[in-house]
């Protein structure tokens, strides 16, 4: 696969990234069935990006892959600990 760090591009790893290593992040996508339902969650919040600026609805992001990677019951076996 190529692209970023295992993730179709940038943007999709660093969402993956942040919803895996922030615990505050992590526990409110564990609330949360899908990545779309978590961005609906953190716009509530008045959150729109991530810490390295990158937008939750980032149009480049693959969404059905942060919800395999964080949002399913097997995500962290796919990509080495991430989510």
């Amino acid at each position: 696969m190529s692209g970023y760090n295992g993730y179709k591009n940038y943007a999709t790893w660093n969402v993956a990234l942040w919803i895996s290593n922030d615990e505050r992040l992590y526990n409110i996508a564990s609330d949360c069935a899908s990545y779309n339902e978590f961005i609906d969650t953190m716009r509530e919040f008045g959150s729109l990006e991530t810490p390295d600026n990158v937008a939750w609805n980032d149009t480049g992001i693959d969404r059905y892959e942060v919800d395999e990677a964080c949002f399913s019951e097997t995500g962290v076996d796919e990509h080495d600990g991430v989510c």
